[in-house]
């Protein structure tokens, strides 16, 4: 897609950034509890389980924003994030099998509609129609996945289990689209909307993690 970037264009990278520091997951208590070499393996279990709930899955963030883009600019970016992101999916998977089962914890039935929709919330957003919107949870996903790994690769070596090296596209290629993104203001504004709503998912995921590590510890 061309087109001339406008003046205020250079500065979504920099709204993007911002966002991810401020409202991502690197933010949240519990991420920073599942970092701790004393982790309970029952808080292990949960967040392996229920991120393999919400990212675990394919067709993913990544692909279904690959399906509902026009932009010719982006399909590089989308073909190398989602090869990187099927690594993670199987590093999901391979942990949450290492972790075990679900802990048994009280209120597992308002959890389970709780992840329910996030994953509707998630889907809806990777799949909107609104230009931008989409490649915006997609970018968050890149953007907030590594504090996610930090998590994940720490609970993967209290289970002997190697973690694979980190490999998404790097904050270049990243700034460079998301730059070409806000070239057009409607598309910026989508795109935001996008980040924005997709780290509140996944704040509401830590924050739920944390609502249940305390309600086992109680």
């Amino acid at each position: 897609m061309g087109g001339v970037i406008s003046a205020a264009a250079p500065d979504a990278w920099s709204a993007v950034r911002s966002l991810a520091e401020r409202d991502g997951s690197a933010t949240r208590p519990q991420l920073t509890a599942l970092a701790n070499k004393n982790c309970d393996r029952r808080d292990v279990a949960d967040a392996a389980h229920y991120l393999a709930i919400l990212h675990g899955r394919m067709p993913g963030v990544i692909e279904h924003a690959g399906e509902h883009s026009d932009f010719d600019a982006a399909q590089g970016w989308l073909t190398e994030a989602a090869a990187c992101f099927a690594q993670e999916r199987s590093y999901l998977v391979a942990l949450s099998a290492a972790a075990g089962a679900v802990p048994s914890t009280p209120g597992q039935a308002a959890t389970e509609a709780a992840i329910a929709a996030q994953r509707h919330a998630i889907d809806m957003l990777s799949e909107s129609e609104r230009r931008g919107c989409a490649l915006g949870a997609a970018i968050a996903l890149v953007c907030d996945w590594p504090a996610v790994r930090t998590a994940l690769d720490a609970s993967a070596e209290r289970l002997e289990l190697a973690p694979p090296p980190l490999m998404l596209p790097n904050l270049a290629a990243t700034a460079e689209l998301v730059t070409t993104l806000a070239a057009s203001r409607a598309v910026e504004r989508a795109m935001l909307f996008g980040i924005e709503q997709l780290l509140a998912q996944h704040r509401g995921l830590w924050d739920l993690l944390e609502a249940r590590s305390e309600a086992r510890a109680g």
